[in-house]
């Protein structure tokens, strides 16, 4: 009795463990989002404790798909705030079905889980006072430097540090908002993030004309949202839907929308013009890594 009872519980733990995403969304009539707290202007939460930004609209976007093809038009959705170090092990074992936050598509990350198609591309480079003195990478020569931990910029900096024996003191911050806060108050005289981010931690500082991004790029960045892998139904719906916007008119007023215009919550403009390459992303998307 007690082998049978194993087996059936064994049995329904596999069947939950095989269960697809979209079947998971349907039975319970909800859909858990995974968001950044701080990345503005991608994933943040405003002064209403509501998710908003350039990755959340793009997100919504996919979520009115799901509600089609589950046919709950009242799906319940479920906003879980996720950090560096564990929006990945969330999206693993199922508590967030969808990371629609700023993760870059690396081919190591893709042995764990699976990406959409890229929705932005960005380059490493730093964020520093003007009168600090730092004009590349090679002046942080025994400089104290703040990246975010579990983050393409931190392997970066590291490895950086460790070949060219550059003898810098490097803190990991836990989220943008607290590198930015170990920038400003002196801590580390540069914070290295990828370009757009480090834009949008300058527009939460007390005074942004203070600041500058400066820096030859390390990196190429190929953002995209992150799903459970082996669930081709699930990535082919985000990735139209994604397809959709990208390829039509909208994806340009959303663009304009948190990047040219002012934004929540100090009203800066970013003035952070699309590049070439996301133009050409955008007429032709995929979801390939760039390392």
């Amino acid at each position: 009795m007690a082998l049978a009872t194993f087996a059936v519980v064994s049995t329904s733990a596999s069947a939950q463990e095989t269960q697809s995403t979209l079947a998971k969304i349907r039975s319970g009539n909800s859909i858990s989002i995974g968001h950044r707290e701080t990345s503005v202007p991608f994933s943040y939460v405003d002064t209403n404790n509501q998710v908003i930004g350039f990755s959340q609209d793009i997100c919504n976007r996919i979520i009115d798909a799901v509600k089609a093809k589950t046919g709950h038009p009242d799906l319940h959705v479920r906003f879980i705030p996720v950090t560096s170090q564990n929006r990945i092990p969330l999206v693993q074992n199922g508590t967030v079905d969808l990371e629609c936050g700023v993760t870059t598509n690396l081919t190591s990350r893709q042995n764990q889980v699976a990406f959409s198609d890229t929705f932005f591309v960005a380059t490493t480079r730093l964020l520093t006072r003007k009168d600090s003195g730092i004009k590349d990478f090679t002046d942080l020569a025994g400089k104290t430097v703040v990246t975010n931990q579990g983050t393409t910029s931190e392997r970066l900096l590291r490895k950086m540090n460790e070949e060219k024996k550059m003898n810098m003191q490097i803190i990991s911050a836990k989220d943008y908002g607290e590198g930015r806060v170990t920038l400003e108050t002196g801590r580390a005289v540069a914070y290295m993030m990828d370009d757009v981010l480090l834009a949008g931690a300058r527009s939460l500082t007390a005074k942004p004309a203070d600041w500058v991004i400066v820096g030859a790029p390390q990196s190429s960045e190929a953002y995209g949202f992150m799903l459970r892998k082996d669930d081709p139904e699930f990535k082919r719906l985000v990735d139209d839907a994604m397809v959709r916007v990208m390829k039509g008119s909208e994806i340009k007023t959303l663009y304009d929308k948190w990047f040219l215009k002012p934004v929540p919550p100090k009203g800066i403009n970013f003035d952070f013009p699309m590049s070439e390459a996301l133009e050409k992303l955008y007429a032709t998307p995929n979801d390939r890594a760039f390392d």
